[in-house]
C-alpha cells in the first residue's frame, strides 16, 4: 500500500469553488508529477476530487488579512489536502 497525495488551491475556501492550482505526489513510483506539469487541473472543484475517492486531510485555516493588505499579492492561501491510498499491485489510478 502506498500513499498519493493531491494538493488543491481553491479560489476560495469552499471545497465546491475552482481549482486555481494544484500539485500531485506519488508515492507508488509509477508517476513522478510536478507542479505546472499540465494545462489542465485533475478536477475542477474539491468535491469532484472527494467523488472520484480521494480523501480531505487538511484544508487551509481561514486567517483575515491584516487590516490594510486586504488586497496584497502572496501564496494561494485556500490549500486543501488530499490522500488516496493505492494498492501497488493494482492498475495505476487517476
Amino acid at each position: 500500500m502506498r500513499q498519493q497525495v493531491l494538493v488543491l488551491y481553491l479560489a476560495d475556501s469552499r471545497l465546491d469553488s475552482e481549482v486555481v492550482g494544484w500539485t500531485r505526489y506519488d508515492g507508488t513510483g509509477r508517476t513522478s508529477p510536478t507542479t505546472g506539469d499540465s494545462d489542465e487541473p485533475p478536477y475542477g472543484t474539491g468535491v469532484e476530487a472527494l467523488r472520484d475517492g480521494w480523501r480531505l486531510f487538511q484544508a487551509a485555516q481561514l486567517i483575515p488579512p491584516y487590516p490594510g493588505h486586504e488586497y496584497d499579492v502572496s501564496f494561494l492561501k485556500h490549500e486543501h489536502f488530499f490522500e488516496r491510498i493505492v494498492n501497488v499491485q493494482e492498475p495505476e489510478a487517476r
